[in-house]
């Protein structure tokens, strides 16, 4: 990945925003203000997890107590991982919006959020203190939410499809 990738895309965010605001209607405008600020908040939210992130994991790696076969330690480090790629993709669902892209709310994308949640979730869980009824639910939750992102994906491709054919052989 290159460096001064995430800067470069706001910047060209800023300026493609800039560019098309005198066309905007009012909400439109409203929608790429809060949209903005959002991705400066959710970017220093980010860049605050993976300094504690790296100062957690090098504490760690100095003191010794660095042992990825210790499942302690194994699901600490990986939750904190994944609440970063969480706010990530948190952050670049809002992006899109900066470049017109997409709506606000995307299902696919809250759908997608929820389930690295849940998969967070299943990494930090320990199983042997976790009541199974526990377990069983958050498992239909993935399978329910899967199957949600399945439809949503296989919808997304379908109007895809409608949009590439030409006007009047659509059903």
């Amino acid at each position: 990945m290159g460096t001064g990738r995430a800067p470069k895309a706001m910047g060209r965010a800023l300026r493609e925003t800039r560019e098309a605001w005198p066309g905007l209607s009012t909400y439109e405008r409203f929608e790429q203000v809060v949209s903005l600020v959002l991705t400066s908040l959710i970017g220093l939210v980010i860049a605050a997890a993976v300094i504690h992130l790296s100062f957690r994991i090098l504490m760690l790696v100095l003191s010794g107590l660095l042992d990825p076969t210790e499942t302690g330690v194994f699901q600490a480090v990986f939750g904190m991982i994944f609440t970063v790629l969480i706010a990530l993709e948190f952050n670049h669902s809002i992006i899109s919006v900066l470049h017109r892209k997409e709506s606000i709310v995307q299902v696919r994308t809250v759908v997608l959020i929820a389930l690295l949640a849940l998969v967070r979730k299943f990494i930090i869980l320990d199983a042997s203190k976790t009541d199974p009824l526990t377990i069983v639910g958050l498992a239909a939750a993935i399978l329910a939410l899967g199957s949600v992102h399945w439809l949503v994906r296989d919808q997304d491709r379908k109007d895809a499809t409608k949009q590439d054919q030409p006007r009047g052989t659509a059903d």
